[in-house]
């Protein structure tokens, strides 16, 4: 199966049934490097960023299955804080010390540099090297999004950006590059590299807008995983009562 959704529980036992159904345990033991990306994009709690939580869970799981080493990397765009500032905040550098994983700050990683004539936006791309060393599990959260729709586990991708080339000029955010033509720079970042296997925490949900605003009511109360980073989205917005095929990044 390529693609599961389950009902929440606990992240536990619901991040470990989710990837039993798709598989995930032959694929993380043949890896030997694997890059976890949770989306903190500011200091505020989940449902806004992932919680440690889940985050946690998915530790648990690769581990129980595969030797490779294991690491939780984030580049967030929040303009006033550092990367470490956050993981401190959330609570990451507690668990990871507990758990004895290193922390990468993706906004100051050493970077390759990438060419692609078919991405409009982003012809020439930098991106951290480590993206293209580590199998990548991408851990969103399910949002929507005031400038994409939603976001989800290809605007996660967005972490792996580099604000010296991407801060741009439409904000102050360290990612503001993107929102000029937002649903596109999705598209071309995700061409230059997009997530290995996507589990997105789909527990609760904002219904409005990425940064807080109204919870869904009910909460969404699933977790979905899947090695197709489009169909896990397409997905998710179905479970945020959007049409997927009107949102041009996931269309």
């Amino acid at each position: 199966m390529s693609l599961a959704t389950v009902d929440f529980s606990t992240y536990h036992e619901s991040i470990s049934l989710t990837l039993d159904k798709i598989g995930a345990k032959e694929a993380f033991a043949k890896q030997s490097a694997i890059l976890i990306k949770p989306n903190l994009t500011n200091a505020s709690r989940h449902p806004v960023t992932t919680s440690v939580e889940c985050c946690k869970a998915v530790v648990e799981y690769v581990r129980s299955c595969s030797n490779a080493d294991i690491i939780i990397a984030e580049g967030p765009g929040d303009p006033s804080l550092e990367t470490e500032e956050i993981f401190d905040l959330l609570g990451y550098r507690r668990m990871a010390i507990r758990e004895g994983i290193p922390l990468v700050d993706l906004n100051t990683a050493p970077l390759k540099k990438l060419k692609n004539k078919d991405c409009p936006v982003f012809p020439e791309m930098y991106l951290p090297e480590i993206a293209f060393t580590h199998f990548i599990i991408s851990v969103p959260v399910l949002k929507a999004h005031s400038l994409a729709t939603m976001t989800g586990t290809l605007k996660n991708m967005m972490g792996f950006a580099p604000p010296k080339y991407y801060s741009g000029n439409f904000g102050v955010w360290k990612k503001a590059a993107f929102h000029g033509n937002m649903h596109q720079a999705i598209i071309d970042l995700n061409r230059y590299r997009r997530a290995d296997l996507s589990l997105m925490d789909s527990t609760i949900g904002l219904a409005d807008h990425h940064l807080g605003g109204s919870r869904c009511n009910p909460p969404v109360n699933k977790i979905i995983a899947g090695f197709n980073p489009l169909e896990v989205d397409r997905t998710a917005a179905t479970l945020l009562g959007l049409d997927w095929k009107r949102i041009p990044h996931l269309a």
